[in-house]
């Protein structure tokens, strides 16, 4: 599509969004919606989506279109086509279909490819399926190239800033830009943005030159002190823009005198019921679904964020909770007591210890001898401490804390959620699928497709819908500000 044609779709979606008409956005790879959320919250429309994944593309469909079959089903973005697409979502022309498109592509296999095979696929947009380099950045732009968005979001890990010598988003921003699009982007960390989780991610924002609006990030509504962690993963993310970028800017300094205090664990999900069935033995292994509800409980204190979470509109979580599900850990609930808030695995396999010695004790009191290289001795042993070498995974538990945020969810929860231990240690378990969506900042009444497992993996993936609202409202208002530079010609 040559810069004239460009053009004239630019000032006509321009012109039909100053005649009323609500943003409309596509989200690619879009997984179960955060973003979507956001977006839909800050006043846009969702109209389509494409996603891998079966469970997210279901939990997509439910949350936004009722489980229309034609949103809910799976779609390859390397298979599909932006004109089948538009086709299948009975959308019209594809030019005019969308005024936004959104997603976080992955980004392993970009690394290969680079600016020239980028600059590539945005003249000829067929050239990735000849090359078997091609990459799912390819795709998105190919998508951008063929429906031309007023605006654009992606997101991204800080890593894609200095992955495999190259700097994504500034390579990303250069193609965008002979597109015809102003573009930059910024790391924001959605903790400033009342998300109750310390989650540091990279975001791109581009609008057509039509628009003529200067990007802008959101200004932080919050305030913490970032743990020391997540400075250096910054700084090493920063080593990727070398001494000058034309597209990289400064996110808004958070200002901690003026701003709210972060929302911490305890406000996030210290009302929801507590758990404690796996500690009276009636929680079995197997897969958990979401079809036994749990009441809230009357007399809990219900924080301002929790209030959100229950009431946020169009997602109210009514009177009952339906994924408040945790998993089957019985070597570990006792270790799960003893830890204190903030310790991690190495403390978790020092109380293990502990706890088997002092076993080993009672049974030489009750007369029982379990020489130490007996079966007797390694199978307690095991069945205690978890087989970890502390010094190697020193990551891989922790006990969150209840007065501070929580440390970023990551997409291994749906494997296991050690790096997420419930403060309370009377309950002695990891979060539960409805703790994890409300640490991400989902809604009660959001619906996770599938069992325990996928719906933590869709959390780990998603953008908090927090953060996703706060960027969406400055893209609204800047869809707003074009209507009256066109007014004003």
């Amino acid at each position: 599509m040559d810069r004239e044609s460009g053009h004239r779709i630019a000032t006509t979606k321009i012109e039909r969004l100053t005649q009323g008409r609500t943003p409309t956005v596509l989200d690619l790879f879009s997984g179960c919606g955060g973003i979507s959320l956001g977006l839909k919250a800050a006043g846009f429309e969702i109209l389509g989506a494409v996603e891998l994944d079966a469970l997210a593309a279901r939990s997509h469909g439910a949350n936004f279109h009722g489980s229309s079959p034609v949103h809910s089903k799976t779609r390859d973005i390397c298979a599909s086509d932006p004109t089948d697409l538009v086709h299948d979502l009975g959308l019209g022309a594809k030019e005019t279909a969308f005024d936004v498109i959104v997603g976080g592509p992955p980004c392993q296999a970009f690394a290969r490819v680079g600016r020239a095979k980028l600059r590539e696929v945005a003249e000829h947009p067929e050239a990735f399926r000849q090359d078997p380099r091609s990459s799912l950045y390819l795709r998105y732009i190919a998508y951008i190239r063929e429906l031309r968005p007023l605006a654009i979001l992606m997101e991204n890990v800080p890593d894609v800033m200095n992955y495999g010598g190259h700097n994504i988003p500034e390579e990303v921003c250069e193609v965008l830009a002979e597109l015809g699009y102003e573009c930059r982007y910024t790391l924001l960390n959605a903790v400033y943005y009342g998300v109750p989780e310390m989650r540091e991610r990279v975001f791109l924002l581009g609008y057509a030159r039509e628009l003529r609006q200067e990007i802008e990030f959101p200004h932080p509504t919050h305030w913490i002190s970032l743990p020391r962690g997540y400075q250096g993963s910054r700084d090493v993310a920063m080593q990727g823009i070398g001494l000058f970028s034309p597209y990289f800017i400064h996110a808004p300094n958070p200002n901690g005198k003026q701003l709210l205090p972060a929302v911490t664990a305890k406000q996030a999900i210290g009302d929801l019921p507590p758990i404690t069935l796996h500690l009276e033995g009636r929680l079995k292994r197997g897969a958990r679904r979401f079809n036994e509800p749990i009441q809230y409980l009357n007399g809990k204190e219900v924080s301002d964020y929790a209030r959100l979470m229950r009431t946020w509109p169009g997602y109210n979580g009514s009177n009952e909770l339906f994924d408040h599900v945790i998993r089957y850990l019985p070597r570990d609930y006792p270790i799960f007591r003893r830890m204190h808030p903030g310790d991690q695995y190495p403390e978790a396999h020092w109380h293990a210890r502990q706890i088997f010695r002092e076993r080993l004790t009672k049974l030489q009191k009750d007369g029982v001898e379990v020489p130490e290289d007996s079966d007797e001795f390694r199978n307690l042993y095991s069945s205690i401490v978890p087989p970890y070498d502390p010094g190697k995974f020193p990551n891989k538990w922790r006990k969150m804390e209840g007065d501070s945020p929580a440390r970023t969810l990551m997409a291994h929860i749906g494997k296991d959620t050690y790096s997420h231990i419930h403060y309370d240690s009377a309950q002695a378990r990891t979060i539960s699928v409805r703790e994890a969506a409300r640490l991400q900042s989902f809604p009660d009444g959001f619906k996770f497709e599938g069992t325990m497992n996928p719906a933590f993996r869709q959390i780990g993936n998603a953008v908090p819908p927090l953060l996703a609202k706060a960027i969406a409202e400055r893209m609204f208002a800047a869809l707003r500000g074009a209507y009256g530079s066109q007014n004003s010609d």
